[in-house]
């Protein structure tokens, strides 16, 4: 189907409306405006990372659904696209129905996956997906019920959090009130529901990107990029690298796996499935319905980025998921708590061959705050993965 863009700012505009605005979906906001289109940030402080580039933006709580429905009203995007799970989703599964908003990919997958709840009895309990063991508690007690049910060691998240926080990794009984308490304090929402999951011993995991976008016939084509592995610390991403070997059946399982979810979600644009694999085995753990954390990566080892790979796909335009070479990233923290932090040695990381940095800008740091990240590329994954370690390394966040 033909694709017409407007110019922004005018009567004729195309406008997209992002509900957060970090450094993801400042990229993201960078690929539109790249096609000429004009973007709404919001978020729920001020001079978020994408609201420093969008041609407006917003500060609101995006789980107040009147005032998301009263600002979407008044701004009229022809693409509402959430970049976080706290958000109103009910509200926009409600003005999707209703024809005030494309959601995108759609309201029922914004929805279905703002928590972990939805999509794990989605994979499981609706699609059949192999995935760890798991039960799902609302006090203490029922922890510690579903914790035995489950066996130790296991895995303790809220069912509504965003990288990695309040998620803790349980071996004995002694230690499920601590993982109570960090999961309630890492929850994105005032909910203290969790998810307790086996603890499955994988060789590896990997984040397999999967696009579905517009074909010329006007059907819906699903692309893969090529699987990107990384490294977490307390459930949150520190490094990536792409591609990431593994077994040609492992592959074909996870492409399977990815595949089903993204296709049961439906709609247009970029999923990161998060995938465990032991040997030729594959389980499924999680998806985001958008570019994904260790998908920065993509801005150093593809021909087209995750983030423009969704603009794209959103947008009905073609698109490459094809590798360009291989390529690392590796997370630079905050290290410091405090405003206006100043970086020092960015000279000293850029003379690391065949690097770049990404610093998003973020108003304020914290010690494990992610405030840029590190890209490499090289030959092979594991030159890249030490130059981009070695990058990372040489800038530091201070107060001025």
């Amino acid at each position: 189907m033909p694709v017409t863009l407007g110019t922004p700012l005018s009567p004729n505009a195309t406008r997209v409306m992002l509900l957060g605005a970090g450094e993801l979906g400042k990229e993201v906001i960078l690929a539109f405006q790249r096609l000429g289109v004009e973007v709404i940030a919001v978020d729920r402080y001020e001079n978020a990372p994408g609201q420093q580039v969008a041609h407006r933006s917003y500060v609101l709580p995006m789980t107040d659904g009147d005032a998301l429905e009263a600002l979407i009203r008044k701004e009229k995007p022809h693409l509402v696209i959430p970049e976080i799970e706290a958000i109103a989703t009910s509200r926009l599964v409600e003005l999707e129905s209703a024809g005030v908003a494309r959601v995108i990919p759609t309201a029922r997958a914004a929805f279905l996956t703002m928590n972990r709840e939805g999509i794990r009895r989605l994979a499981a309990e609706t699609l059949g997906l192999p995935t760890s063991p798991y039960r799902f508690a609302d006090s203490l007690a029922e922890l510690r019920e579903a914790a035995a049910q489950i066996g130790f060691p296991c895995i303790i998240k809220p069912v509504m959090s965003s990288s990695g926080k309040g998620q803790s990794k349980v071996d004995s009984a002694d230690e499920l009130e601590a993982a109570w308490q960090y999961a309630a304090s890492g929850a994105r929402v005032d909910n203290a529901r969790v998810i307790v999951e086996g603890f499955i011993r994988f060789d590896y995991e990997i984040t397999q990107l999967t696009v579905r976008a517009m074909a010329a016939d006007g059907s819906v084509e699903t692309h893969f990029c090529e699987p990107i592995g990384h490294v977490q610390v307390h459930g949150d991403y520190v490094e990536s690298w792409q591609p990431h070997r593994m077994s040609e059946a492992a592959l074909a399982r996870s492409r399977e796996i990815a595949r089903a979810v993204t296709g049961e979600l439906g709609g247009l644009g970029i999923f990161g499935v998060e995938l465990f694999v032991a040997g030729d085995q594959v389980w499924f753990s999680e998806v985001s319905p958008r570019p994904h954390d260790t998908g920065l990566v993509t801005l150093a080892s593809q021909f087209q980025s995750e983030f423009e790979l969704h603009a794209r796909a959103v947008l009905g335009l073609p698109v490459d998921a094809g590798l360009r070479n291989p390529a690392a990233s590796a997370v630079i923290y905050g290290g410091v708590e405090g405003k206006g932090v100043v970086f020092d040695g960015v000279d000293e990381a850029l003379r690391v061959p065949q690097t770049d940095l990404r610093l998003f800008g973020k108003p304020e740091a914290f010690k494990r705050r992610r405030m840029g990240v590190a890209l490499a590329r090289a030959q092979d994954t594991d030159t890249a993965r030490d130059n981009a370690k070695l990058c990372a390394s040489k800038v530091h966040p201070r107060l001025p």
